[in-house]
């Protein structure tokens, strides 16, 4: 239970009933080739102008053993601090605070709590994290910035696909909308450790402040089992003032992730 509730809660930081235009993500016509640099540049000019992000949302969380709906309340300033309080039949059963430098949560069910940096997760969860990850997956832009890296480009399915062109054991890959350019899909994978982290976009909502998505599904799949998380959005509204309480219940027993 531990180790599901830290997943979710770090997956969290990523709708279906949303008060917008619901946004299609795929196209029957054919598209023209485009070069990668041409849509990377399309790809960052979609709006993302907000302070703040206040949403709430519900997941499903299923993995060999288990399957658990939770409800999650998720605060966002943006490129400083994200909040998300996890609750099960209206009760808080989990809280974390993530900022650029540094990583804090706690869960009820046994009285834990950990504080740390994005290392000593990454390497608990078996995947890459930083505080800028975390917020891209949250708001539908590709994970990394794309201008830092070289990519090929490719037609697949009416979806302008991008490969990393390092020739290291991580391989990325972005899969982006030919009509908007909004990120449809994304996977990172480890080969070797038979890692991968595939995290799908199939709906998006055209708010005018950005275009978000309106359904996120995250499947990872890794030699100590494989797990998906379906997240859904109830709410959403930008740009309000927002507080962002967080601090360890008295008793609670320091957990060190080896």
């Amino acid at each position: 239970m531990k180790k599901v509730l830290a997943f979710a809660i770090i997956s969290i930081m990523v709708s279906c009933k949303p008060k917008a235009i619901v946004a299609a993500t795929n196209v029957a016509e054919p598209v023209d080739y485009m070069k990668s640099s041409k849509i990377i540049n399309n790809h960052y000019n979609n709006k993302i102008d907000f302070s703040t992000l206040y949403i709430k949302a519900n997941a499903r969380y299923t993995d060999d053993k288990q399957a658990q709906n939770i409800n999650a309340e998720i605060r966002i300033k943006k490129d400083q601090q994200i909040l998300v309080s996890i609750r099960f039949l209206g009760i808080t059963m989990a809280k974390a605070s993530i900022t650029p430098t540094s990583v804090s949560y706690y869960e009820k069910i046994k009285g834990t709590y950990f504080e740390g940096d994005f290392t000593t997760l990454s390497q608990w969860l078996g995947t890459d994290l930083d505080y800028s990850k975390i917020q891209n997956m949250l708001v539908g832009e590709a994970l990394d910035d794309l201008n830092k890296g070289k990519y090929t480009e490719i037609l697949v399915d009416n979806l302008y696909r991008l490969d990393d062109a390092k020739s290291e054991n991580t391989k990325k890959t972005y899969y982006f909308n030919v009509t908007d350019f909004t990120i449809n899909k994304q996977e990172v994978s480890q080969p070797t450790e038979n890692r991968n982290i595939q995290i799908s976009y199939p709906e998006r909502v055209a708010y005018k402040e950005a275009n978000l998505p309106a359904s996120i599904a995250i499947k990872t799949l890794q030699p100590k089992g494989n797990s998906e998380i379906n997240l859904n959005y109830n709410s959403v509204s930008f740009n309000e003032e927002l507080s962002f309480p967080y601090s360890v219940p008295d008793g609670y027993k320091r957990i060190i992730i080896k």
